[in-house]
């Protein structure tokens, strides 16, 4: 199993980046996939995260409006559309599995990406 982010890159205030995890997984259909952020110096958070089927998203306080998340079964590619990028949104960005769950808890994740670094300049 294998889940590789990419997309990330350097960015200024306020513009888009869309940042992609291609997952190499049997029955990708069948798993949650969650988008996880962490910081120089800070914890691992939750960022954004979409139901197996693709019904259900849910997203951070911090990101909520501004980030989208999207999945295509068809390609086993998840994404994560990031707009109005702030400083703050500076981290080193996670993609992960979780079979038939919501992937919106860390501890519950069964499969983890290595990370594609997002940096936004001011």
């Amino acid at each position: 199993v294998q889940l590789q982010a990419s997309g990330g890159g350097l960015v200024q205030v306020g513009g888009s980046l869309r940042v992609s995890c291609l997952a190499s997984i049997g029955s990708f259909s069948t798993y949650g996939m969650g988008w996880f952020r962490q910081a120089p110096g800070k914890e691992r958070e939750f960022v954004a995260s979409i139901t197996y089927s693709g019904s259900s998203t849910y997203y951070a306080d911090s990101v909520q409006g501004r980030f989208s998340i999207s999945r295509d079964n068809a390609k086993n590619v998840v994404y994560l559309q990031m707009n109005s990028l702030k400083p703050e949104d500076t981290a080193v960005y996670y993609c992960a599995a979780d079979r038939f769950g919501t992937a919106r808890n860390a501890g519950g994740m069964e499969y983890w990406g290595k990370g594609t670094l997002v940096t936004v300049s001011s």
